[in-house]
């Protein structure tokens, strides 16, 4: 074997190679999909059942790329709402059998379905009757005789030439492990606000945080009365610094909103006898308290505006800035 720095490397081979790769590997999806229209659907139910009724957690196992797949799979099923981890079987072998617990499910992953590894798990399935699941292409392995439900994947090409490299039966794995858990999410009304829970971190998080948890409270929001002349109105728009204020109706509903533009288009007037009713938007953009930050910034992108106020049936209850958005990192 060359190594590839040592040959000419043929570009536009390797994006056909790439093609061929996507190709097959979309066929296998197609061919897991149909299966889903056939026998697999009466055991994809099955397991969810399964799962779904357990107190204790998803016990996910595999070797090599299947215990890759795996690893991946219980990262999924936990942050969707379906305790899990996973479990190595040869680590199982030597001690971690005792992190199984009787109220547990275990899904295994073998594409033969006959990997000498899982045998030890197995059998300690059967010996505490704890539910086991099999995700494999073998119809009668060892592992497929054994399981209580057995999720038998589509005999398909791998997008390996020489057809040994696990490529395709992996994306098939991972398919299923994530038709699993969305699933289950989706029974058990797993919402975006659970998901927060389980991602408090990063760019997701801020994006789940909703605009209450960030928006500016009280004397912290620039409001002004009809009535009011602009000289005074520019007075709270420079001590409060968002860029705009916030005009209310007498019974405190929101009138309207004046921004540093609005002032800007209207210099050319003598703004020192001029009121807030006379330069001020009309029905601005607002935001319930609900609203996710990420679809306030989404609003603040759409208009080219800088800050939104918070309302409840039309009452100002708060602020929220494009820099409050930057602060948590959902900009």
């Amino acid at each position: 074997m060359q190594a590839i720095n040592d040959i000419e490397l043929d570009k536009s081979a390797a994006v056909d190679s790439a093609k061929r790769t996507i190709s097959t590997e979309k066929d296998g999806l197609s061919a897991l999909r149909d299966a889903l229209d056939g026998g697999l659907a009466e055991a994809f139910g099955k397991a969810i059942e399964s799962i779904a009724s357990i107190k204790g957690r998803i016990i996910v196992t595999g070797v090599g790329k299947s215990g890759h797949v795996g690893s991946k799979i219980a990262a999924t099923f936990a942050s969707t709402g379906t305790p899990a981890f996973f479990v190595h079987p040869s680590e199982a072998n030597h001690g971690d059998l005792g992190m199984i617990a009787h109220d547990d499910a275990i899904l295994a992953l073998s594409w033969s379905g006959d990997t000498a590894e899982l045998k030890g798990i197995v059998s300690y399935s059967r010996r505490f009757r704890i539910p086991l699941i099999a995700v494999t292409a073998g119809e009668t392995s060892a592992l497929a005789t054994a399981a209580d439900v057995v999720l038998l994947l589509p005999r398909i090409t791998e997008a390996c030439p020489h057809g040994l490299a696990p490529t395709t039966s992996t994306l098939l794995q991972l398919a299923m492990g994530d038709a699993i858990a969305v699933a289950l999410l989706e029974a058990r009304g797993f919402t975006a606000g659970d998901f927060k829970t389980f991602h408090p971190g990063g760019s997701l998080g801020a994006s789940l945080t909703h605009v209450h948890e960030i928006m500016h409270r009280g004397q912290e929001i620039p409001l002004v009365p009809l009535g009011m002349l602009i000289p005074e109105a520019m007075r709270v728009l420079s001590d409060k610094r968002f860029g705009c204020i916030a005009v209310q109706n007498e019974d405190g509903t929101l009138a309207g909103i004046i921004t540093d533009g609005d002032l800007s288009r209207n210099l050319h007037r003598n703004l020192m006898t001029v009121k807030v009713e006379e330069i001020m938007t009309r029905k601005p953009k607002t935001v319930p308290t609900t609203m996710l930050a990420s679809a306030a910034l989404a609003l603040l992108n759409e208009y080219n505006i800088g800050a939104l106020m918070v309302t409840e049936n039309n009452f100002p209850v708060g602020i929220v800035h494009f820099h409050d958005l930057l602060r948590i990192g959902a900009a």
